[in-house]
């Protein structure tokens, strides 16, 4: 499974429009190291019997070089191909058996690997995961590339918004690695060998390289000496390579159409900003609230509710990430409408949050929602271990402890400094999706 989960500021968990936040908590977690380099993270809630289990490598489709395009989500899918113990696809029968549910996902980022169980069976999530680390079997590959051919056509080359998006990824990053689909092209992934994957697996799949994240139900003592049984033999492997690229200034505005059948027309602009490790990260978080969260928002209001020229908009900001981040508004044109007539709707309430502060009450409204929604985020075991080990994996987990401070110390003078410095003509590219007629 591919993944964008770069949590676009918490933007997975804003279902909640407008309430009073409740209190969150700082996340405790306690964190050791093992010889070999492999760090820990352990979180005990015991709110239920159950444990999320996840192994997170520090590799994602950013490592890739041109031409070998998609290696890491293929090498994710080759994980479950079984090992020097373990037969094809028998990783995920036994943790069927024993009560658990398991997956996988890669993204630009990261690969991560995981199981929820209960707390007396996640030993054997442990002992599975620590044979794939080291014994992975890859030599079964041409089968399960077609597995990946497929899964491409089907939620890219089918998928009107999912195609656009790729096209403008390419578009916006000129040199940085995003430009390259996580799945990577067609042409790549056909041409993809067992040396690429076991070459990859080698240089990646290490435990110096690699960081567990636990949440649940345990004994951290108890299920940290079971991590080092398991782990601990493993050897340490050679430092992974380092992404040196950086992404120039953008001079001027990028556009891109997309001619491809469809129901809708679709429009979106990518403006670059900084990750949310920069301190005006806060500030942009707010801003996507502010313009697009919610009916209540300045982009529905305007847009879809009083001039009904879209069926929906949104904006995002892709906050938690390694590289640079990227602002995004994405609308759906009605069908008697012009995208011309939505992009310029859009400029202009662009422009009013650029010319003039927000309210003092819209601000409390957008971080009363963030706070929520964080909050809420923490009801899931699942979801506080995707929390940290997001946060780790781009910067260090502790950051999530100052992330609602950051959020509450915005005011509006930041938002109109953040609206006035990144969203600017200059720094975009527009892409827009032309439907057609014609059959593939």
């Amino acid at each position: 499974m591919l993944s964008k989960m770069r949590l676009p500021v918490l933007s997975l968990f804003l279902l909640l429009s407008s309430i009073a936040p409740a209190q969150a908590q700082n996340f405790k977690v306690q964190e050791a190291a093992l010889d070999n380099g492999l760090k820990v993270l352990l979180l005990e809630d015991h709110k239920s019997a159950v444990v999320t289990f996840q192994v997170w490598y520090r590799v994602g489709s950013r490592n890739e070089i041109d031409g070998r395009s998609g290696l890491a989500h293929f090498l994710e899918h080759m994980m479950f191909k079984g090992t020097k113990k373990m037969k094809p696809e028998e990783y995920s029968r036994i943790i069927a058996q024993n009560g658990g549910n398991s997956n996988a996902f890669t993204t630009q980022d990261h690969t991560v690997y995981f199981a929820t169980m209960s707390r007396d069976k996640i030993g054997v999530e442990i002992e599975l995961e620590a044979d794939r680390m080291t014994n992975a079997v890859l030599d079964d590959y041409e089968s399960e590339k077609m597995v990946v051919m497929e899964e491409r056509r089907l939620r890219t080359e089918d998928n009107p918004g999912a195609a656009l998006d790729e096209v403008m990824g390419a578009i916006v990053y000129t040199v940085y690695p995003y430009r390259r689909p996580v799945i990577g092209w067609m042409s790549d992934i056909l041409n993809l060998s067992g040396d690429d994957l076991r070459q990859f697996y080698k240089t990646y799949y290490a435990p110096n390289n690699a960081f567990i994240v636990v949440v649940g139900d345990f004994d951290a003592q108890q299920i940290l000496a079971k991590i080092k049984q398991e782990f601990g033999k493993i050897a340490r492997g050679a430092a992974a390579p380092k992404v040196t690229l950086e992404e120039p200034p953008q001079k001027g505005e990028r556009r891109v159409a997309l001619k491809k059948e469809a129901e809708l027309p679709l429009l979106s602009m990518y403006y670059h900003v900084p990750n949310l490790q920069d301190s005006d990260g806060f500030a942009l978080d707010l801003l996507s609230v502010i313009l697009a969260s919610g009916r209540s928002s300045r982009l529905y209001q305007d847009l879809v509710y009083n001039k009904r020229i879209a069926t929906g908009v949104d904006a995002d900001y892709d906050g938690v990430s390694i590289g640079p981040a990227i602002f995004s508004f994405t609308a759906q044109v009605m069908p008697d409408k012009q995208q011309a007539e939505v992009e310029s709707a859009i400029d202009k309430v662009v422009a009013q949050v650029r010319s003039e502060p927000v309210s003092d009450r819209e601000l409390e409204k957008a971080k009363n929602q963030v706070e929520a929604a964080f909050v809420f985020g923490q009801d899931s075991i699942f979801g506080q271990a995707l929390r940290i080990g997001q946060f780790e994996s781009v910067a260090q987990w502790q950051f999530i402890n100052a992330y609602l401070p950051g959020i509450r110390a915005v005011t509006a003078a930041d938002v109109l400094r953040v609206a006035k410095k990144y969203l600017d003509p200059d720094h975009r590219t527009v892409g827009t999706l032309v439907p057609t007629k014609e059959t593939k």
